[in-house]
């Protein structure tokens, strides 16, 4: 790392699976970047994608909210963007929606004019851009303002996110993997397709037991092009973090986006780590972190990842009991032969006990974040 700059992380995360993770590096004297999934297909983000056409916003609005959190941002811009309406009555979702558009919540009231002006501007271009019978209900308003800052800049999604950053006093980068959005699908082993990430997400017991063949990601029927903003970041990384998150549908998906995969073997400075999960989940039942790791590193040398190692470190839970423990519905993810999968693409394995002693099944945020400061470049 050149002079005093502080070290860069670039983080191809899930959700709330790395959430703690999220939190725990912004105390750190880390610069932090989150790549998130542009191809979320559920939710508040589906209705709108599917209104407007545009890009679902509402991973990147969630953890733009989770960097404002770390970084204690609770102003009233904060309060607002994390504000969802109710999920209640169409009519009194909308009746919701009208006090923030025409600036008569409390929370609008007090701000400073030229920020209320800002916010203003984005909830009416979106409003005017929705039909009338637009369902608001469990709507988030972070993600209206984004959409209506994408929509308002050109549907420029990078200048959208710059706003908003700048609305909430955010540090932290966050940027969508593509700027074109896209389309995931999954094949099964019995060669079923399931199309949308909701649904992959969201396979059924039977299916789930089947399990994931192979995933494609397009847009527009065509290769899904990188964010530009996403390379620049991959070619100042000192650290590119991969998880944790859903395997399938928030990590693997990134390695198939146009240029993603040869721009991180480009950067043969930065570690590259891969943090696996402490639960199976609907997606990884029956799978190890052995085998995603056998599945993620054929997938990035037909990418393009050539003679570059794709992991440089594995960061694994520690194994303890010899049978298979659960926690509700699925069971702990099992390492598998973790040590000998990781030596065959050149990797190192950093086995420890990552689990947050206070949620089973979750990381434990701090300890993910040390031992990534650890593995830094000196």
């Amino acid at each position: 790392m050149a002079g005093n700059r502080l070290p860069h992380i670039v983080l191809f995360s899930g959700g709330t699976a790395c959430r703690s993770t999220n939190l725990a590096l912004c105390a750190k004297p880390v610069r932090l970047t989150r790549i998130v999934p542009a191809w979320d297909s559920g939710g508040s983000s589906k209705v709108i994608r599917e209104s407007l056409g545009v890009l679902a916003v509402g991973d990147i609005r969630q953890a733009l909210m989770t960097m404002a959190h770390g970084e204690g941002r609770a102003g009233d811009v904060v309060k607002v963007c994390n504000a969802r309406l109710t999920s209640g009555a169409a009519a009194d979702a909308r009746t919701e929606f009208a006090l923030y558009a025409e600036g008569r919540h409390p929370l609008l009231e007090r701000m400073e004019p030229g920020l209320r002006g800002a916010i203003l501007n984005y909830l009416r271009t979106f409003r005017a851009a929705v039909a009338t019978d637009f369902d608001f209900r469990n709507g988030s308003i972070g993600n209206f303002i984004l959409t209506g800052a994408h929509l308002a800049h050109n549907s420029d999604i990078n200048t959208a996110i710059f706003v908003f950053r700048k609305l909430c006093d955010i540090a932290g980068h966050v940027w969508p993997s593509t700027a074109d959005g896209g389309d995931l699908s999954a094949v099964l082993g019995d060669g079923t397709r399931i199309d949308g990430q909701h649904r992959v997400t969201a396979l059924d017991e039977a299916h789930g037991r089947t399990g994931i063949r192979d995933i494609a990601l397009t847009s527009g029927g065509a290769a899904a092009p990188a964010n530009e903003a996403v390379i620049e970041s991959l070619e100042s990384a000192d650290a590119i973090v991969f998880g944790p998150g859903s395997f399938f549908t928030s990590i693997l998906p990134h390695f198939l986006v146009d240029g993603i995969v040869p721009a991180i073997a480009r950067n043969v400075h930065a570690r590259r780590i891969f943090i696996g999960n402490i639960l199976q989940c609907r997606e990884t039942r029956g799978l190890d972190v052995a085998r995603m790791l056998e599945i993620a590193g054929s997938l990035w040398q037909a990418r393009g990842g050539a003679e570059a190692r794709p992991f440089t470190h594995v960061l694994a839970n520690r194994q303890l009991l010899p049978f298979e423990k659960t926690v509700g519905a699925f069971a702990y993810l099992g390492n598998g032969a973790l040590e000998s999968a990781a030596a065959r693409l050149g990797a190192e394995a950093v086995i420890g006990e990552f689990e947050d002693p206070w949620q089973r099944g979750q990381h434990d945020g701090q300890a993910v974040a040390d031992v990534l400061s650890s593995l830094l470049p000196g």
